[in-house]
């Protein structure tokens, strides 16, 4: 009777062989768990790291730029309101001191030497000190203006990805009239009507640099809010900010982190190419693109028949190393947050 009885309680069941209870309840936590590389299990941007710190060009490359932004950064000393918050100098002499006016030893057009290791530009200034302070203006303005305009075609391409229809429609033709110009174009277009300056090229390179951003994430998002963890947010009531700014968004990362790196050098470059241009900073600023403006005249022809070629090498190259270095992390980055080679899928998730 009481087989009878327990034959009857076990009827429309559902059993799964093979699934034993005891070891849900018993096992280690999810944190513990191994991947195929035998590390611990850990979320995509950890292990996007680990990928890239194995990556040794990358990790070359990554220390070239923390130095040369170090040496910008420690060229002369920084002072915020009165008051001196980086007080060393790497720089021998001030960017603007004309050399000859303290010792009318010094040549203009000094070839390198032990007193000035890159030698003296035309104006007779130390090429040495002009290089290291240039950086800061190089360097800065790179990373300002990709942090500007990352932020905001990150917004931008969001909204329009989450929403569609009518604001995605109205939002991609607003990019795609910005796409009908070259950028450089409408950089020295504003760079011609504001004039030139430190925050003019950056105000010249935001304006319209968001575009690529907020297309790219657009793209993301269009295949991002089909998951099922943006689906559950939604039918659990949360907001349509609180789902595109913590869910959507952080996923749409990945990608928009690789473009800014590689951005980074496209800005240094058209920095330079106004400043070659004479349409960026003031002549006399130490800044790469600008101290080729002011040598390009002697490429042909120096002064007394010999060509200063250290006045052109040396801003030149240090533009060259900067901008291949942030192209390798740039590479570098997608390798390591690639999705088919890490291994988790385009959401997020293993």
């Amino acid at each position: 009777m009481t087989d009878e009885r327990q034959h009857h309680s076990d009827r429309g069941r559902i059993r799964v062989s093979g699934f034993d209870s005891e070891r849900v309840t018993e096992r280690e936590p999810l944190s513990n768990w191994t991947d195929d590389t035998g590390g611990e299990t850990v979320g995509r941007w950890r292990r996007g790291l680990r990928r890239f710190t194995r990556n040794r060009s990358a990790m070359g490359a990554l220390v070239i730029v923390v130095l040369m932004a170090l040496a910008a950064f420690f060229a002369r000393p920084i002072e915020v309101a009165g008051v001196v918050v980086q007080p060393f100098s790497l720089a021998p002499y001030d960017p603007t001191t004309i050399l000859y006016l303290q010792d009318p030893s010094v040549d203009v057009y000094g070839p390198p030497s032990w007193d000035y290791p890159m030698g003296i530009d035309g104006s007779g200034r130390d090429l040495f000190s002009r290089m290291l302070v240039g950086g800061r203006y190089s360097i800065s303005i790179g990373f300002i203006v990709v942090g500007l305009t990352a932020s905001f075609g990150l917004i931008y391409g969001a909204v329009s990805g989450y929403y569609g229809g009518n604001v995605d429609e109205l939002m991609m033709r607003i990019v795609d009239t910005i796409y009908a110009f070259p950028g450089l174009v409408l950089a020295l277009i504003i760079v011609a009507i504001l004039g030139g300056g430190y925050w003019q090229l950056v105000l010249a390179f935001s304006l319209f640099g968001w575009a690529g951003y907020g297309r790219l994430v657009r793209g993301e998002v269009l295949q991002i809010k089909e998951n099922e963890y943006v689906l559950a947010a939604k039918a659990l009531g949360a907001r349509d900010r609180s789902v595109v700014f913590r869910h959507i968004a952080p996923n749409a990362m990945p990608p928009l982190v690789v473009l800014a790196s590689l951005n980074i050098g496209s800005v240094v470059i058209g920095v330079a190419a106004l400043g070659f241009l004479g349409l960026g900073l003031a002549p006399s600023t130490a800044e790469w693109g600008t101290m080729l403006d002011a040598t390009r005249e002697t490429l042909i022809q120096g002064p007394g028949g010999r060509i200063p070629w250290w006045a052109t090498v040396y801003p030149g190259a240090a533009i060259f190393i900067f901008v291949m270095a942030m192209n390798m992390i740039g590479d570098g980055i997608n390798d390591a947050l690639d999705a088919q080679q890490t291994g988790v899928g385009r959401g997020g998730e293993e």
